[in-house]
């Protein structure tokens, strides 16, 4: 298995599990907060998303999915198009509202936008630095790990608050 299908087998997991943990829920669940100040699964989601493309727009240079496909204008939400859900207060996390079919054709299209950027990689891609504000600086191996990292923690969380909504 080389580098690159392995960051598409993690990111696959990603959207079996994104696709699981919004099915058949409503927008009400979706939106539902386990206690006031709590994430909801449909901002969880967006987030992970939100994130996921944003990172992997920077390093390959491309446009992020949530404007160039039209995800930003479909959402409506009242954020700037460049907002990723990073920092949100408790309300602005209460202003993310959306039905799972969109939630899930979204990340579905970040993840092909994802999965098409990594199957052009080689393994002495991971090694270039793609942020030199850290020290050490960032290399696109980290920052793909950093990502999949982000998205399991996020989408395990919607999972928990899944799971109280149906206990």
């Amino acid at each position: 298995m080389t580098p690159s299908e392995l960051l598409i087998d993690s990111l696959d997991r990603v959207l079996e599990d994104v696709t699981a943990v919004v099915d058949g829920l409503s927008e009400d669940q979706l939106t539902a907060r386990p206690a006031p100040d709590a994430n909801s699964i449909a901002w969880l989601v967006w987030h992970l998303t939100r994130v996921q493309d944003d990172h992997v727009a920077d390093i390959a240079g491309t446009e992020q999915v949530w404007t160039s496909a039209g995800f930003a204008e479909r959402f409506g939400l009242p954020f700037a198009a460049a907002e990723t859900g990073y920092g949100h207060s408790s309300d602005q996390v209460g202003q993310v509202r959306a039905p799972a079919d969109a939630l899930v054709k979204y990340y579905e299209a970040v993840h092909e936008a994802t999965r098409a950027y990594l199957r052009g990689l080689t393994e002495a891609d991971l090694d270039r630095v793609v942020d030199e504000r850290w020290d050490p600086p960032v290399t696109l191996g980290v920052r793909l790990v950093s990502v999949i990292n982000d998205d399991t923690q996020h989408v395990g969380q919607a999972a928990y608050v899944r799971g109280l909504l149906e206990a």
